[in-house]
Formats: C-alpha cells, sequence, structure tokens
C-alpha cells in the first residue's frame, strides 16, 4: 500500500488485487523517474465504488502529494492515460469503511521529455542549456540569448548555450510565499531588429522552488509557439563533521572515531548553498547502535529544539549556513560497540522569526508551519569508546 517508486516502467494496483482491497485505505505512490524523463500513467482496470468518487477513489497529482496540481479523480468508468510535466508523479488510493470491491490496476514508463531546454537546481547556481538546433528552428542565433542581467554571460559550444546562474545574482529574483522559496530567472531571445521585428521573442523562464524535502526544478517557455515545460526534483546538500576542539579549526576525519567516556564532542552543521539568506537549526539529534533503526534502541540528546542531554552546549557561528555544538560522549556508548548519531536540521528564511529556527524548544504538536522551512536528516559516525590504557588513534 504505497511507497517510493524509482524504476523505470512497472505497475500499480490496489492492495489485494484482483481480490478486494481493505476498508479504511490510504496509499500514496510516489513514482520518480531519471532526470528529464517524464511519468506516463495507464489505467488497465478499474472497479471501485461508483458514483462521484468521494467514498472510493484515485488521486493522481502532477508531482508531491501536497504541492502540485491534480490531474484527475476517478473510480470508475473509462481507463484514461496521465502524462505528468516533470520527473515525478504521485498515485493516491482511498477508501472508506464500507463496501469493498476489486480496485484497480495500472501500468506506468519512463518517456523522454523535450530536450531542446534543460535545468538542474545544483546548490550553488541554476544550470540551464538551451540547445543551439532549437534556437536556430526558431530563426535565432546563440549571440542573442541573455538573462536579465545582461551582464551575466553565458558559456556557448557548438551544440549548446549554457548559463550558470546563481542563486544570489545576475538577476535572480527571491520570491517568499506560504510554503516554499523561490528563485527565478529569464533566459531572454530577442529579435535583432531595432525599428521593426517580425518574430516574437522567447522568454525561457526558469524557476528553482525549495518545497518541503524537495528541489522542484521549472523552466518553461512563455510568448512563442513552443511551451516547453521542464520540472525536475533533487535535494539539498548538507553534512554534519566532527571537530577536534571548540575552536572548530580541525576536523576529525576517522572513522570510526575512537572516543574516551564522557569526552567532549564538537560538532559542525553545514548547508551548502549559495543563497547567504538561508540559515540552519538543530532540531533533533538522537544516538543508536544501528545506522538504520533511529527508533527501537535510542538515545536523546537534543529533541524537537529541546536539550535532554545536560552535556548539550552551543557555539557562536561566523555565519548563518553553520551550527555549531557539543555534547559529552556518554554511557550508552559503554554497552555497544559503535554508535551512530542522527540529527534532523531544518532550513529557513534569515530573519523569518516566526519559521522553526527561531522558536527554539516547542511541542511537536504546536509547530508553525506557516514558513518555509525544509527538514534534513543527516546521520555521522560511528564512535567507538576507546579501550582502557589504549593511546589515541585520533591524533594527526
Amino acid at each position: 500500500c504505497g511507497g517510493l517508486i524509482s524504476n523505470s516502467s512497472g505497475t500499480l494496483q490496489s492492495p489485494f488485487y484482483p481480490g478486494s482491497y481493505p476498508n479504511n485505505a490510504d496509499c500514496v505512490w510516489e513514482i520518480q523517474v531519471e532526470n528529464n524523463f517524464r511519468v506516463m500513467l495507464m489505467f488497465r482496470d478499474i472497479v471501485m465504488q461508483s458514483g462521484r468518487c468521494q467514498y472510493d477513489y484515485i488521486e493522481v497529482y502532477d508531482g508531491p502529494l501536497h504541492s502540485s496540481p491534480l490531474l484527475g479523480t476517478l473510480c470508475s468508468g473509462s481507463f484514461p492515460t496521465y502524462i505528468s510535466s516533470s520527473n515525478m508523479m504521485t498515485v493516491r488510493f482511498h477508501s472508506d469503511s464500507r463496501y469493498t470491491f476489486r480496485g484497480f490496476q495500472a501500468h506506468y514508463s519512463s518517456i523522454p521529455a523535450d530536450h531542446n531546454t534543460t535545468l538542474l537546481c545544483l546548490p550553488d547556481y541554476m544550470h540551464a542549456v538551451v540547445s543551439r538546433d532549437y534556437l536556430q528552428s526558431q530563426g535565432y542565433s546563440a549571440q542573442l540569448v541573455t538573462l536579465n542581467d545582461n551582464r551575466c554571460k553565458p558559456t556557448v559550444t557548438s551544440h549548446e548555450v549554457i548559463f550558470n546562474i546563481p542563486y544570489n545574482g545576475c538577476g535572480t529574483i527571491r520570491e517568499e510565499n506560504v510554503d516554499t522559496i523561490n528563485y527565478s530567472n529569464t533566459i531572454k531571445v530577442t529579435s535583432s531588429g531595432n525599428i521593426i521585428k517580425r518574430k516574437k521573442n522567447i522568454h525561457l523562464h526558469i524557476s528553482c522552488k525549495m518545497l518541503q524535502n524537495t528541489w522542484m526544478q521549472i523552466m518553461y517557455v512563455a510568448e512563442d509557439t513552443v511551451d516547453v515545460n521542464e520540472n525536475q526534483f533533487g535535494r539539498y546538500d548538507m553534512n554534519i563533521t566532527f571537530y577536534d576542539s571548540s575552536s572548530f579549526l580541525r576536523q576529525v576525519h576517522d572513522s570510526p572515531y575512537y572516543i574516551d567516556l564522557n569526552q567532549n564532542l564538537y560538532l559542525q552543521a553545514y548547508l551548502h548553498s549559495s543563497d547567504p539568506n538561508l540559515m540552519v537549526f538543530v532540531d533533533t539529534c538522537v544516538a543508536s547502535p544501528d545506522p538504520h533503526d533511529f527508533n527501537t534502541l535510542t538515545y536523546d540528546i537534543i529533541k524537537n529544539g529541546c536539550v535532554r542531554d545536560s552535556s548539550y552546549a552551543t557555539y557562536y557561528s561566523p555565519y548563518s549556513h553553520f551550527a555549531r555544538f557539543k555534547f559529552n560522549a556518554f554511557e550508552f556508548i559503554s554497552r555497544h560497540t559503535l554508535v551512530y548519531l542522527q540529527c534532523e536540521l531544518v532550513v529557513c528564511r534569515l530573519g523569518d522569526y516566526s519559521s522553526r529556527c527561531y522558536q527554539g524548544c516547542i511541542n511537536r504538536s504546536k509547530r508553525d508551519t506557516s514558513s518555509a522551512t525544509e527538514k534534513v536528516n543527516v546521520t555521522v559516525g560511528p564512535l567507538q569508546r576507546r579501550e582502557v590504557g589504549a593511546q589515541s588513534r585520533n591524533t594527526g
């Protein structure tokens, strides 16, 4: 019942198909294929409670569930085909507590997107590529392609015009709304005639949006006969590093990191992004002997911004992209050979005092989700207790 699907093609079906599906089911499948491909979803069989699709139904979304347009809602009748505008599509199946039927079966596959333009939202810049063949087919040369800020020049190769557009320069516009931070720019292709022109200008609108746990990448053409809509999905780049002292000058590169009981452990979280108006907040850090399980056997160091370990302390950081903190090695490590640490880090807008980053210790049920934030989980380790009398293996 639901899950993330990353194969290039496959089959979706309701639970127990072709047997009757269970009552009170709510299944969400996220289909994510390769960049520069789109998802084509074809329904082969639908037998559900008919009517206005208010009791049992299937919903198809053009991207993530909570932030994408609804392509269609169905429960019986015809077998439609849907094509996403990006490399991601979400399918939701819902049943109520009354009647039950055979359900549905659908097949999905990957189809190539339009290769006239491509876009990648990288940590430091937007990487936009326009095909010279496409420009030539519209009657334009590569020399006519500019950005909002025409001082930022592209790299022109024999086949492509390539822009590396920073998030905080070259005319990039930064907008904020309820749940996203949006960076946008425009690649313009303008007719060279000074007095009259017989061809429409081409505007390639580029947009990178921060949505919850994903970057959503959009490029589309305005004022032209061809409507290109390029969407891709990626993720923020974040890491945590151990340091050997509170000066945070020398990183610890050893793995495992050998430590003594009650030894001070210094950590720095780092967000890799060129936007200086973002900040990092350490929301939760949990220790576990299993790097894949942070639920069964754990020790909380900080939880929802509330300090649970008395040795936890924060340090001043010279940049908002860094968060520095420490705690002492604890008795937990004496009972387990290796210990791993998983921290949930939150990215917010700098100076947005309504966001999670400025709220400190707060109960999860009372969190304000009105401001744009992104939560990123990072796991570090292992930590291993040094044997009594052993020399430090971390020297140098």
